[in-house]
């Protein structure tokens, strides 16, 4: 039970979960099943005509999936595999939600969930690359089999496409001088473990700031190297087609980027924010939105995982 707990504490758990409005015998997504948090209370909902198929292209999470916890705190355990006929664990990026469900051959979904949030295990491994507190690989890429490194990104993107990167995905303000400095060091030495990146970047910010601005650069490199912005959109897209009207659409974000993206697909039907109106001026969306203004996390939540203060949860329903 520590072990699974320790993973990642689910944000919202009860309000994400509520959001979807289950019916019993539906078909429900999670796309981020990370500790399993959020896919076991949607289980726990499903009786045995229900069936959820959660998505995480990490190795670690898939480990998750085949562990056994303690339930309601006694001392039985049970595996995601003892729900069989209710519960397929999918080894995928969630931009691959359409293929996958099609594989399935399922057509239509009653609710999908994403806790777009980094797993507080992924932030605690050094091994991982994701951040500055330890020293190791400048890895963060959240499936280890494929793809550029951090590493990769700084040591061969041209400075004007560093720049774009630290500008866009972190809102950093110093994005070119940054970006300059890099390209500098690298032609001495390559740039491959967080401490060199560190002895790089640090002298760029003040000692007040230092901490805040370090965690922008590495949520920049992060959503490079994953192309969560991308991988994001298509998710959101393929989820907008396969929900049934009724259908809802659950999303916790952390970050303005993540948030906006979210927001847009809600309220207007398409991820740019583009407003389609009709001769009323009404806009034309395939959604209502379930709650106008974001849920947060309660001050008692906030106090017990401090990983929870930035998340904001929306949810809509498919018309």
């Amino acid at each position: 039970m520590e072990e699974q707990m320790t993973y990642h504490v689910p944000v919202l758990l009860k309000e994400s979960v509520d959001g979807l409005n289950i019916d019993k015998g539906g078909n429900f997504v999670d796309v981020t099943f990370g500790g399993g948090g959020h896919s076991r209370e949607i289980l726990s909902r499903l009786d045995k005509d229900g069936h959820l198929y959660s998505f995480d292209q990490d190795a670690d999470a898939e480990e998750n999936a085949n562990k056994s916890v303690a339930i309601d705190g006694n001392c039985m355990s049970k595996s995601f595999n003892d729900y069989e006929g209710q519960f397929t664990f999918v080894r995928s990026n969630f931009r691959y939600l359409k293929n996958f469900m099609r594989y399935y051959g399922v057509e239509e979904i009653d609710g999908l969930l994403a806790d777009l949030g980094v797993s507080s295990h992924h932030f605690d491994d050094s091994e991982r690359g994701f951040s500055f507190r330890f020293d190791g690989k400048l890895d963060m890429r959240m499936n280890q089999r494929a793809g550029m490194t951090a590493a990769e990104v700084v040591n061969t993107y041209d400075e004007k496409a560093l720049a774009d990167v630290f500008y866009l995905y972190g809102e950093l303000k110093n994005a070119r001088k940054l970006a300059s400095v890099l390209v500098n060091a690298r032609k001495t030495k390559k740039i491959e473990t967080i401490g060199e990146f560190l002895e790089v970047t640090k002298p760029l910010f003040g000692r007040d700031r230092e901490k805040k601005e370090l965690a922008k650069v590495f949520q920049a490199l992060r959503i490079e190297v994953n192309h969560e912005m991308d991988a994001l959109k298509e998710m959101l897209r393929s989820a907008t087609e396969m929900l049934r009207p009724g259908g809802r659409l659950v999303v916790i974000t952390y970050h303005s980027l993540e948030d906006r993206i979210v927001k847009n697909l809600m309220k207007t039907g398409n991820v740019e924010g583009r407003e389609d109106k009709d001769f009323f001026g009404r806009v034309n969306t395939p959604f209502h939105l379930i709650n106008n203004k974001v849920i947060v996390p309660n001050q008692e939540e906030q106090e017990r995982n401090p990983r929870s203060r930035s998340a904001k949860l929306r949810i809509a329903e498919k018309i």
